[in-house]
């Protein structure tokens, strides 16, 4: 509606003009707010990424690999995808991981590897130790150990993120001992949390949704142990925004 006060109000009583006046005013408000609202909503107008080229690596395991599923399915992926969807300029994601490797095939991997120029690192690692009934004190010494190195690969303390150790009790793997399974596990990403809060590190804890989701319908891999790609997406979910905040500090 265009209100053109001048013209109309040639044709009417005074009382109406007033009125008219009134409604037109209103209108213009409602327009308004309407077009604010717009732009709140169009994602096109949320704050940009920084400039900076992100190069991303993650160390772990199989957790880390995505045994099972298909590459752009792996956790690290799809945290790549969703930071490249927010504007953010990832160049590199690379990853060091193979499935049944402890603390101690991680190090031996970084001690032979020359590492790249990456300024993100993220560290998942532990459950084979569990598994395998490895020393719980070699595990926190060589922890440490791989904390440090991602700290000397990332140039910096504030670009290394840990995540936790999902719970493969509520696996049909790990049925038969999900109880003492989830005790140990937890008394591994326990030690993991507060290594991280004495560094400053971020600790993700993702242990939850692998025991929220258990073994339900499109929750694992076709191997029945691992995560699907679906699950990694529900991990992702915590994951991003500590990230987020990791790469705008």
């Amino acid at each position: 509606m265009n209100c053109d006060i001048s013209k109309i109000a040639k044709s009417i009583t005074p009382l109406l003009v007033i009125i008219l006046i009134i409604s037109c005013a209103n209108q213009e408000e409602v327009s308004k707010d309407s077009a604010n609202t717009q732009t709140m909503d169009d994602p096109t107008t949320d704050d940009l990424a920084t400039d900076e080229i992100i190069n991303y690596l993650a160390l772990g395991d199989s957790y880390t690999i995505g045994q099972g599923v298909n590459a752009k399915l792996r956790w690290p992926n799809q945290l790549g995808t969703a930071l490249k969807e927010r504007n953010y300029k990832v160049e590199t994601i690379d990853i060091i991981a193979q499935t049944g490797w402890t603390t101690s095939n991680l190090l031996y991997a970084l001690d032979n590897t020359e590492t790249g120029d990456y300024n993100l690192v993220s560290l998942l690692i532990g459950v084979n130790n569990q598994y395998q009934g490895r020393s719980f004190a070699t595990f926190k010494t060589e922890f440490d150990l791989l904390l440090d190195k991602s700290i000397g690969i990332a140039g910096d303390t504030k670009r290394v993120f840990v995540v936790s150790i999902p719970d493969y009790g509520v696996t049909s793997f790990g049925g038969a001992n999900s109880s003492r399974i989830g005790q140990e596990i937890d008394m591994y990403n326990d030690y993991m949390a507060d290594q991280c809060d004495y560094r400053k590190i971020p600790f993700i804890n993702i242990t939850e949704v692998s025991r929220a989701l258990g073994d339900s319908k499109d929750a694992l891999a076709p191997d029945g142990l691992h995560p699907s790609g679906s699950q990694y997406a529900a991990w992702v979910n915590d994951i991003l925004p500590v990230v987020v905040e990791v790469l705008n500090k």
